[in-house]
This record gives C-alpha cells, structure tokens and sequence, in this order.
C-alpha cells in the first residue's frame, strides 16, 4: 500500500515537472498565415509613409511655383519711360507766343482778324509782321517735336527688346504681367509723341493759314486805304544809278 501511495506521488511529480518544462516542438512551430499579414502590414505602413513623402514633395513643389508666380520682375524701365514723357511735356510747353490753350489761342486770334480805319499803317505792318514771326516759330516748334520723336526711336526700340528677353525669361505670371505692362507703357510713350508731332504739325499749319487769311484781309483794308485818298498814282523820276 505505501508503495502504491508512492509511486502515485512520483507520477505525479513527474507530471507537473513535465508541464512546467517547455517542449522544444512549441518553440519550433511557424505561422505563415501570421507572418504573412504581419508582411502586409509592414508593406502597407510604407505605402502609407512613401504617399506622405510625396504629398509632401508636391506641397513643397507648389509653394516654389507659387513662390516663383509671386516674384518680381528685376528689370523696370518705368523711369526711363517716365522720363521720355516728362521730355515731350516740357517741349510742347516750350511753345512761343500761341500756346496750347483754348483761352490763349482766342485771345491770340484775335490779331488775325478786324482790320479797320482804327489802325494805322504802321500798326497794320506790325501786326503782318508779328503774325510772319508766329509762323515761323510755329514751323520750328514742329520741327524740334518731331526731331525729338525720331530721336526716341532708338530708346523705344532698346527698351522693347529688354522687355521682350524679359518676358521670354521670366520665371511666374507676375514677372510675365510686370513686362507686359512695361511694354504697353513703352508703346503708350510712343503714341504720345505721335500725338504730340501730330498736334505740333497741326499748330503750324493752322497758325500759317491764319496768317495768310488774315494777310488777304489785311491786304483789302490796305487796297481800300489806297484808293479812297483820292491822289491816285502819281509818277516819279527815280534814280537807279549813281
């Protein structure tokens, strides 16, 4: 009976020594359906990782084009724009005895106009005289407006070039938008002195047709005179030679 009593106590020391020894077998064994989605998951984590890396390269590659979008243009000619400008202005306010003035032009013209008795032969002279003198300033004044436009040619045609390389070069819509308004202030400054030649040719000749209208009128008030005094043409001996 004891012996029975101590083997039961031996098989039963012996099996719990078993069940707390680990068995090599359980160490052994791999799951390839837990290593495969342990595999997906680490690949899916990089997909994930390599998409945030290229989100990011396309923000940071947008921020420079609109950083390049937003950047001025080195290249400004707008002074020297403003100063062809100024130049003309001046010019045409250089003007001698008729300005450019609606008020001015028809106190002026007035000059042209209402030969009478009340003046005398002297002062009719004069007047012709005056009026010789307003038109040939008038002749020179246009002149000096178009030399001067010829003169910015070669400034236009510089500053066109400049603008054209620079909006062929630019590097975003602002420096493209920048040399595009600079050329239309270069074409601006162009038709202005067109315009100035234009309206310095129109002076003279209007100033010269005036002359000669008032020359015609001044002419009859001269044959009137001459004709009303009653003594007619009287002969003269007149030495030629000495």
């Amino acid at each position: 009976m004891i012996r029975i009593r101590s083997l039961a106590a031996v098989i039963t020391i012996s099996a719990a020594l078993f069940a707390a020894t680990p068995c090599p077998a359980q160490i052994a064994v791999f799951d390839p359906s837990n290593y495969s989605q342990n595999l997906m998951t680490a690949a899916n984590t990089l997909k994930q990782i390599d998409n945030q890396l290229t989100a990011l390269q396309n923000q940071t590659q947008m921020l420079l084009n609109q950083a390049r979008h937003l950047t001025s243009l080195p290249t400004s000619l707008l002074n020297d724009i403003d100063r062809t400008f100024t130049q003309t202005q001046n010019l045409l306010k250089q003007v001698d005895k008729i300005a450019y003035d609606v008020q001015a032009i028809e106190q002026t013209f007035q000059k042209y106009q209402g030969f009478g008795a009340s003046q005398s032969d002297q002062q009719l002279i004069d007047g012709a005289r005056d009026r010789w003198q307003t038109s040939v300033s008038a002749f020179q004044h246009a002149m000096s407006v178009g030399a001067t436009t010829v003169n910015n040619l070669p400034a236009t045609q510089s500053h066109t070039d400049t603008l054209i390389g620079a909006s062929q070069s630019a590097v975003g819509v602002l420096q493209v938008s920048q040399a595009g308004n600079q050329l239309l202030a270069v074409q601006a400054r162009q038709m202005a002195d067109l315009t100035a030649l234009v309206a310095a040719q129109g002076r003279a000749q209007s100033i010269e047709q005036a002359r000669q209208t008032a020359g015609e009128d001044q002419a009859r008030e001269q044959v009137r005179r001459f004709l009303s005094n009653g003594q007619g043409y009287q002969p003269q001996t007149v030495q030629m030679f000495h």
